[in-house]
């Protein structure tokens, strides 16, 4: 290597226009035979590298596509197939591998959680079940697919194995190491067969090193590396880090590998400070993460080039790489097809495409200095100027309320214990009520109807009369059902955040800057470029409109501030935390319409908390106590006997079970189905003493729960919460099922409720 090089960490996986996206949807549906669907998924990922071949990255991933989950891939390239799905050895097949995460009528889905703080979901690894193998070296299989029909000499993206071990489930903690070990063989193997084929680079993931681990794990990590190193002396290895920077860096920049990966955008500069205090190693490569692989603005080039200048002055440039600070996952593909787009706003992003010419812009002014990129310096710094200076982001009413949070209340008027009463006298709701989170299924017809309206084909009061009459299907349904407290079910919403999103000032959005959060799912996330405010009521007409459908109370749905936040790509102009209280303030508007309107149940959902949580213990305090501030914010106006609740994701409860309580809500309903006895273990250690709901059943996957599996659910969480505080509810909402097997699946929850009711009143008789 004689100069400066630039890389990629992964490129999004879903196409310009999900391409990915609806070849999977069509195959899962039988619309598509297996043999087309595999050619143009090729295809698409053949059109991936080409691209970044064009742009001009002189290291490109491959391997880093999937076709539901990098982390899944990993477990299926191992064997690591649960029992319950049949495996019989050999190369998982492509059923089986959906069958893993999607579940079948006979077998459960394996557990979905979260990639470290982000919005990408992964498949857990099941480990103890099955004696891992190497069925199938996909890295290679992936490089010479790239060589053969590009000539392009990728390199190969692996997650590293004690990052892969900490993320699954199956095995005692002390058995970490041992169960590490037994994998070291494996990527021995893989990076052998690498090596016998030429490959010169490859990317190890080990985000895990952003988090707080161990110095035994430091060492853990120095024994893996030597022995992959010594099976294959002659590929060059980075070891990838990225989302924070990195713990015991003295260490990590010391073992066996020939590159290490920084990321230099997040963590204020820690990870420069390390380098410019402790050096590093006049024998490895530093792989520099200057672009955010996780943002979607144009970065400030005069600002990136004065960081790597800096690190040049430690790491000579011929042992230096310009990358993303992650993978490309995270954000959309491109911006050019964002014609619609303010022309202020556009000059100021960057997607996945537009960051990679950052990297090659950057990576051409340390070959050529600096002057060679002193025009592309400048467009990006008067972009940013021009949107800073722009009446979006400078609302003085926004601002001044900002700088007057002091004035407004942020607790309830009384404590729960008294609220409590006043809303059982208030909603004489039977013991165990059952309800759902909030949406019901969004048919094709509902998306046709609203693309209708959209387009301009529909008036306002025709669309209106539609949601109305699905609205009232729906209450008829849930009366029929027999819940005890209704939804109007969400039809008029796209997405929980970008529904929101479109009423409130300061947000824009875009055609196609989708993202992946789960399998096939994407999600459009706004763009927060300004500041946030209140313009008109939300929610209240079709709450409303339900409420006088029926004599059950129904509650306004309200996404919370701490989702909105993270569920979008946020300006950052301004402190993280002023855009939440932004938000929480104009929610806060919200919700007193629908008191004032009568709605006296109101769900404002925080299913994303988890998703901020910084990966550094001494960060995650300031983060949760500004969460619950900005829901308390958001919730505290209401009367007593106005009833909060609030929805959130299955996020390591123990952990936060503290900031749980400190929201102060009334009613909590958390997605629990595929970790329920974690979580009820979690309530065996820490007390609750509020209302609160474990979802019962899984959502996610396409099957009716049997009345012994969700009766087995409820008793075993009342073995460990009060009966009186106890919900009952799917584990989220039921936007994405069909309208059968949702009626079919409460059918069978209000059931299992009535059966549990009648067993605590004999036994109380």
């Amino acid at each position: 290597m004689n100069t400066v090089k630039s890389s990629n960490l992964g490129y999004p996986r879903i196409g310009e226009k999900r391409e990915w996206k609806q070849a999977l949807e069509q195959f899962w549906a039988g619309k598509l035979e297996k043999e087309e669907f595999l050619k143009q998924i090729e295809e698409i990922r053949l059109q991936h590298l080409q691209k970044q071949h064009e742009q001009g990255i002189d290291l490109i991933p491959v391997g880093d596509f999937s076709l539901y989950d990098h982390v899944l891939d990993t477990a299926v390239m191992f064997g690591l197939v649960p029992k319950r799905f049949k495996y019989s050895g050999g190369k998982v097949s492509l059923e089986t591998y959906f069958n893993i995460a999607r579940g079948t009528t006979g077998a459960v889905a394996s557990e979905m959680t979260k990639w470290f703080n982000t919005n990408y979901h992964y498949i857990v690894p099941e480990l103890g079940e099955a004696v891992p193998a190497l069925v199938e070296n996909r890295p290679l299989q992936f490089y010479k697919e790239a060589k053969q029909r590009l000539n392009i000499a990728g390199k190969p993206v692996i997650l590293g194995p004690v990052t892969f071990v900490k993320l699954s489930k199956g095995y005692q903690k002390s058995e970490f190491n041992t169960v590490v070990n037994q994998f070291v063989p494996l990527y021995a193997d893989i990076l052998r067969e690498l090596q016998q084929e030429g490959v010169e680079w490859v990317q190890i993931d080990e985000p895990i090193l952003a988090t707080a681990i161990s110095k035994e794990e430091i060492a853990l990590f120095n024994e893996v590396y030597q022995a992959l190193h010594e099976a294959a002396p002659n590929i060059k290895v980075i070891l990838q880090t990225y989302f924070e920077s990195i713990e015991h860096y003295e260490e990590v920049i010391s073992l066996p590998v020939q590159g290490i990966g920084l990321d230099f955008v997040h963590d204020a500069g820690q990870s420069l400070a390390a380098v410019k205090q402790y050096g590093f190693p006049q024998d490895k490569v530093l792989a520099a993460g200057v672009i955010d692989g996780r943002n979607i603005w144009r970065a400030n080039l005069d600002d990136k080039f004065s960081v790597l200048a800096e690190i040049t002055e430690v790491v000579s440039k011929d042992r230096l790489i310009v990358q993303p600070s992650s993978s490309l996952l995270h954000v959309p593909v491109t911006v050019k097809n964002e014609e619609a787009l303010d022309e202020i706003l556009t000059g100021a992003l960057a997607f996945a495409d537009e960051k990679l010419h950052e990297i090659v812009v950057l990576t051409k002014g340390l070959q050529e200095g600096k002057e060679a990129i002193q025009t592309e310096i400048t467009a990006s710094v008067e972009a940013i100027k021009a949107l800073n200076q722009s009446s979006v982001r400078n609302n003085t009413e926004v601002q001044e309320a900002i700088r007057g949070l002091h004035t407004y209340k942020a607790d309830r008027q009384a404590p729960f214990s008294v609220r409590q009463g006043l809303q059982e006298e208030a909603f004489e709701l039977p013991l165990l009520p059952t309800t759902t989170i909030g949406s019901f299924p969004q048919t094709q017809e509902v998306r046709k109807q609203r693309l209708k309206w959209r387009k301009g084909e529909l008036t306002n009061a025709e669309y209106e009369t539609y949601i109305k009459a699905e609205i009232k299907k729906w209450i008829d349904i849930q009366e029929e059902l027999g819940l005890d407290v209704f939804v109007h079910g969400e039809f008029e919403r796209t997405d929980m955040v970008e529904y929101f999103g479109e009423k409130l000032a300061g947000f824009q959005f875009t055609k196609f800057a989708w993202v992946q959060s789960y399998g096939s799912r994407c999600v459009k996330p706004p763009l927060i470029y300004g500041d946030v405010s209140y313009q008109e009521p939300m929610t209240v007409a079709e709450t409303v409109y339900a409420q006088s459908l029926t004599d059950k109370p129904v509650k306004g749905m309200l996404t919370g501030p701490i989702t909105i936040l993270n569920w979008s790509f946020v300006r950052d102009d301004i402190p993280r935390y002023d855009v939440a209280n932004q938000i929480a303030l104009a929610l806060r508007k919200e919700v007193e319409a629908l008191e004032e309107n009568g709605i006296r149940m109101i769900q404002v959902d925080e299913p994303a908390i988890r998703e901020g949580l910084p990966l550094k213990q001494e960060k995650k305090q300031s983060y949760l106590s500004a969460a619950v501030y900005a829901f308390k914010l958001a919730t505290a106006s209401v009367q007593n006997d106005t009833q909060i609740h609030t929805h959130m994701c299955y996020s390591d409860f123990k952990n936060i079970i503290d900031a749980i309580k400190a929201l102060d809500a009334d009613v909590i309903s958390i997605e629990t189905s595929k970790s329920h006895g974690e979580l009820i273990h979690a309530f065996e250690e820490n007390t609750y003493d509020k209302g609160i709901g474990l979802g019962v059943y899984d959502i996610h996957s396409p099957r009716v729960p049997k009345l012994e599996e969700l009766t087995r659910n409820i008793d075993r969480a009342l073995q460990v919460l009060d009966p009186k505080l106890f919900w009952i509810n799917p584990d989220c909402g039921l936007k994405t099922r069909g309208i059968d097997e949702t009626v079919a699946a409460l059918k069978v929850m209000v059931e299992a409720a009535e059966q549990t009711r009648e067993k605590l009143l004999v036994k109380k008789g």
